[in-house]
């Protein structure tokens, strides 16, 4: 089941982003960002209610929103759980007119099933690389930006 992630959640989206993160495949968070951000977040729980996956939506500009921190656990994957959290955001970000929606990501070939195309980072406005600077990568940044355009608007 997917739904909007509430506070009891917080510390598996977390769980899951640090697996991640761990492997340097994806930006980890701090809890209190997640906290902050809580309500950008739908996460699939699974039938035994444990957070299976997770992924977040963020406005970062009047007709642009991040697909950020898309992530299910390990053991979960290959089910389609990452494209149905990814179609649950797309669709919120149509609810809410967005234009372009974009990410960075370390799987272009999943997002490329689903009508992100690669893109030039210095086509990113530069408010969105201020979480640039938590990342150990910081500045020299290998992920991959794409970007969906979408009937928003």
């Amino acid at each position: 089941m997917i739904r909007k992630a509430v506070i009891h959640d917080v510390k598996a989206i977390h769980g899951l982003l640090q697996i991640y993160g761990s492997r340097g495949e994806l930006l980890p968070r701090p809890l209190t960002r997640i906290y902050d951000h809580l309500r950008d977040f739908w996460v699939y729980e699974g039938e035994s209610g444990a957070v299976l996956g997770c992924c977040a939506l963020q406005f970062c500009w009047e007709d642009l929103a991040e697909i950020r921190s898309l992530a299910v656990h390990p053991d979960h994957t290959s089910r389609g759980i990452g494209a149905l959290l990814l179609d649950q955001a797309v669709t919120e970000a149509e609810r809410f007119l967005i234009r372009r929606l974009f990410t960075l990501t370390y799987r272009p070939g999943f997002f490329e099933r689903f009508g992100f195309a690669r893109v030039d980072r210095s086509e990113l406005p530069l408010k969105i690389w201020g979480d640039c600077l938590l990342c150990v990568k910081f500045p020299d940044c290998d992920e991959i930006a794409m970007m969906k355009k979408l009937n928003g608007g």
